[in-house]
């Protein structure tokens, strides 16, 4: 092939499954580097990891370090068989599948510093590909300051990349990280978005997308962390983060589409399963005091918020920008 001739569309889907997994391993071992400059002291393991079917992983995993109680940063490519139990829930046709992805989860030790997620995937099966991922916060003790500056910096690069698009993202973000037995969603939102190409075309746009907000997730939680970490608290906050934690478990056990798929589709368990909290409880019909931080933070957890409408940010203002 001669260079800028067009890929056949079978390359296509392989140049782009290649793509997300080379961004994916390198941005691996710059998020792990940075985290561990954050904590200061902890140190993240590497675990390589093979799917009996086809495909593996590399796992990085660090625990009780000085900021971060637990954080993994996953990147995985798996291929075959096409398990029954997705088989009628992937698009496109055929029996066999390809997957490739990466995906973060931060446990901070203290309750001032919130939980953050990141995923970003690439799911191929036959002739059909899509990209999906999103990015959240959860606080235990709301800052709103802190949620504005996080969708601020998801807002910018939402709209840098499809002008108009972050009030879409982050609607699918607070309708996905929902858990409805609870009538709660997870946390403070950011931005979610599935099925981004299965229609046809190609997917050289989606993935910058995926990779943008990739990309800006380690400095918008960096510099919470960095504000709230040397902020005091006692047993009090921290029996509080156990509590909602809970929460934080029961939506990745029963809604989480990465949860779902890594263990339908033959991932290694202890790999998907580092996105838990180390540190949990269930406390039968809590229920936090009138006018008490704990009962702040529900009140927007039960009714999410536009947060840079709020602060005076149009949808596509910039952040920073005067609000006046």
């Amino acid at each position: 092939m001669t260079s800028g001739q067009a890929l056949e569309p079978e390359e296509a889907l392989g140049a782009a499954v290649d793509r997300l997994e080379r961004f994916a391993l390198e941005l691996q071992e710059a998020l792990c580097a940075g985290l561990e400059a954050l904590d200061g002291a902890g140190r993240f393991g590497r675990d390589r990891w093979a799917r009996p079917g086809g495909g593996g992983g590399v796992a990085r995993v660090l625990e009780e370090g000085a900021l971060l109680e637990r954080a993994g940063v996953n990147v995985s490519r798996v291929h075959g068989e096409v398990p029954p139990a997705l088989a009628g829930r992937l698009e496109g046709e055929g029996g066999t599948f390809e997957a490739v992805g990466l995906s973060l989860v931060l446990h901070p030790r203290s309750p001032l510093v919130p939980a953050a997620h990141l995923n970003v995937r690439l799911i191929r099966r036959g002739a059909r590909a899509w990209v999906g991922g999103g990015t959240d916060l959860t606080p235990y003790y709301l800052f709103e300051e802190d949620a504005v500056a996080f969708h601020g910096a998801l807002r910018e690069v939402c709209e840098r990349h499809e002008p108009g698009s972050y009030p879409r993202h982050k609607a699918a973000a607070d309708a996905y990280f929902h858990l409805p037995h609870r009538g709660e969603h997870r946390g403070v939102g950011g931005v979610f978005f599935d099925h981004l190409g299965a229609g046809g075309g190609p997917l050289s746009g989606h993935l910058a997308l995926a990779e943008a907000v990739a990309s800006a997730f380690l400095p918008a939680w960096g510099a919470i962390a960095a504000r709230r970490r040397a902020l005091p608290y006692g047993e009090a906050e921290r029996r509080w983060q156990e509590v909602r934690r809970g929460r934080y478990v029961e939506f990745n056990l029963v809604h989480d589409r990465g949860t779902v798929f890594g263990l339908a589709s033959g991932g290694r368990t202890e790999s998907i399963l580092m996105s838990l909290p180390p540190r949990v409880r269930w406390v039968y019909d809590e229920r936090p005091g009138p006018g008490s931080r704990e009962a702040a933070l529900l009140e927007v957890l039960r009714a999410p918020r536009e947060w840079l409408a709020a602060n005076g940010l149009g949808p596509a203002a910039t952040p920073g920008a005067s609000k006046g």
